[in-house]
């Protein structure tokens, strides 16, 4: 049988679109800042592009800056600001602030001072939406975009910063989003590419694809991709929910991601549950793909309340357009199963 993919959040399979237009991409030999013809087609090309990914965001195209993805784009509108953030941030925004605010039980996050906060719109683990403040200084949108409808210009936020391969583009590309008339120092110096804010010639093939990308994952959701998977969601975690008080499903209680569920088994390491799953033939997470290869609990988990313990004790399932219902169905068959397998071994040593 098929093994079935189910870490869409660490990366999502590259969209035929996206492979589409990278390969058109690759025979166009121009420099996008050359003025010969050569070159005025790559630029069309870049600006068409942007356009595009601008289109998706709900922002205007001169206010997206290509980047190599959401981790530069987060130095480059963070660095030496001092923003305050929570733990539930990703490493890339944590390393340029603080963990001064707390989350609640359910993942949410309060800012009393947003211009100089930065606060994520999705959590790649749990899955938990928040709610930005207008005014917020920046705003990590990688995990929502394409996956759930938002527009940059009714946010009222400063900037915000998305990858491609999230939402089915190349990997290495990303984008910084910024509301008109901020100030963006380049960290990257030499020509004058991106507005003057981010040198060096611009990766056109990737930018291709993102752009390409974008559009389809709008496109799904103007569909109504999202309710569609937010039912596949529910009917993964009803079948799991049986027999079972202890299981927990971190978040919750909030607005989530309508293709991410988080389910922590207390006792039940999930680096031990990853393995056996993916022995199973499903690949899946213990959490955040930048922090997964470390055993250490989720710093989420444990801003939420999660007693360290336990922290170390959570799946991530993510999924996406390819995902079908008889996949997530054989997925919790094989799930009870290695837990029935777990209880049986627990009450021997016990």
């Amino acid at each position: 049988m098929s093994r079935v993919y189910l870490d869409w959040n660490a990366t999502a399979p590259l969209r035929p679109e996206a492979r589409a237009a990278m390969a058109d991409a690759m025979d166009l030999i121009g420099n996008p800042s050359s003025v010969h013809a050569e070159g005025r087609a790559a630029k069309m090309l870049l600006e068409r592009a942007r356009e595009a990914v601008a289109q998706a965001a709900g922002a205007q195209a001169a206010d997206v800056i290509f980047t190599s993805g959401a981790t530069e784009a987060a130095a480059l509108v963070m660095a030496g600001r001092g923003l305050a953030s929570s733990a539930i941030e990703h490493d890339a925004v944590r390393a340029w602030s603080d963990d001064s605010l707390p989350a609640d039980e359910g993942g949410r996050v309060a800012v009393p001072d947003p211009s100089r906060t930065a606060l994520q719109m999705a959590n790649s683990e749990t899955g938990v939406l928040q709610d930005l403040p207008e005014g917020l200084a920046v705003s990590d949108m990688t995990q929502a975009f394409g996956k759930v409808p938002f527009a940059f210009d009714w946010l009222g936020i400063e900037a915000g910063f998305v990858s491609a391969h999230k939402l089915g583009g190349p990997k290495g590309i990303g984008a910084l989003i910024v509301r008109k008339g901020t100030d963006v120092q380049a960290r990257i110096r030499g020509g004058g590419q991106e507005q003057g804010r981010r040198a060096g010639t611009e990766n056109l093939i990737g930018i291709a694809g993102f752009a390409a990308a974008a559009t389809a994952a709008q496109d799904d959701l103007a569909a109504g991709s999202a309710e569609k998977q937010a039912e596949l969601r529910d009917r993964l975690q009803n079948a799991l929910d049986i027999d079972d008080e202890n299981t927990m499903y971190p978040g919750r209680a909030s607005r989530r991601l309508p293709q991410t569920l988080s389910i922590l088994t207390p006792g039940w390491k999930g680096e031990t549950q990853v393995m056996q799953m993916d022995l199973a033939g499903f690949a899946v997470s213990a959490g955040s793909a930048c922090s997964s290869g470390k055993v250490r609990p989720s710093g989420v988990l444990r801003a939420m309340g999660v007693p360290e313990a336990d922290a170390a004790c959570a799946l991530r399932v993510s999924f996406g357009r390819a995902t079908t219902a008889e996949e997530l169905d054989r997925f919790a068959d094989a799930w009870l199963t290695a837990r029935s397998r777990w209880r049986s071994k627990q009450g021997k040593t016990g």
